[in-house]
């Protein structure tokens, strides 16, 4: 029993020691310790009054401020879409620039890329498909599917099959990536790559057999093989 109680005041001392030493350190390191608690708190509040007084506010206002640039797209009315009226409407590509930290803002510049490749000005749609930062399941995939669209316009078909590549490893969607898959497959066989060409194909077979691009799947594998066995 007196071991046992010569064990349990080792303890207690040890923790007592330890408690003592904390202490010291809390009181030599106070104002350092209160200064670091202090900026965590000013970071934290004004995150939070970033978020709620400006963000939220200007993601309302730019919500509203996007519906005609939309409606100008779905017309076909691609400048005015771009550039807005010059009277008051706003294009996708003020509202990139004035909303630029808001979620409206970020998909403006898809949009605008968007614009500018259906107008043929490839490089523009290049830098503002670039710019759309979204994780937005369709969006996100179209956006890199779209710079590769725009390199292909240029002749740049490696710079294309690369973003066609990006584009498939973001997600499975069915709804893009069996066209994105038969791209890659066609630009692959520009290439004379009918290896690469051949597993795109049978992707669409294996994992899109309901898709549009997989109707006439068979006729193009078999004419990679045809192509490989040459």
């Amino acid at each position: 029993m007196a071991k046992k109680q010569d064990n349990t005041e080792e303890v207690f001392e040890g923790v007592e020691q330890s408690l003592t030493r904390a202490e010291q350190f809390l009181e030599k390191n106070r104002n350092q310790i209160l200064y670091v608690v202090g900026a965590v708190v000013a970071i934290v509040l004004g995150v939070y009054s970033y978020n709620t007084y400006i963000v939220a506010p200007q993601e309302a206002e730019a919500q509203e401020k996007v519906f005609m640039a939309q409606k100008y797209l779905e017309q076909d009315s691609l400048r005015l879409a771009l550039n807005g009226d010059g009277i008051y409407n706003l294009g996708f590509l003020e509202i990139a620039d004035e909303y630029s930290s808001t979620k409206i803002g970020n998909t403006a510049n898809y949009y605008a890329g968007v614009c500018y490749l259906n107008m043929g000005d490839f490089e523009n749609a290049i830098i503002y498909l670039d710019k759309f930062k979204g994780d937005d399941e369709v969006l996100s995939v179209l956006a890199k599917a779209g710079i590769g669209d725009a390199f292909l316009e240029l002749g740049q078909n490696e710079d294309a099959l690369s973003y066609y590549k990006k584009a498939l490893s973001i997600n499975n969607n069915k709804f893009v990536i069996p066209l994105i898959l038969m791209k890659a497959a066609i630009v692959s066989e520009i290439q004379e790559d009918y290896s690469g060409a051949l597993k795109y194909y049978k992707r669409i077979k294996a994992d899109f057999g309901d898709s549009r691009e997989a109707a006439d799947v068979e006729k193009y594998i078999a004419k990679a093989e045809a192509k490989m066995a040459s």
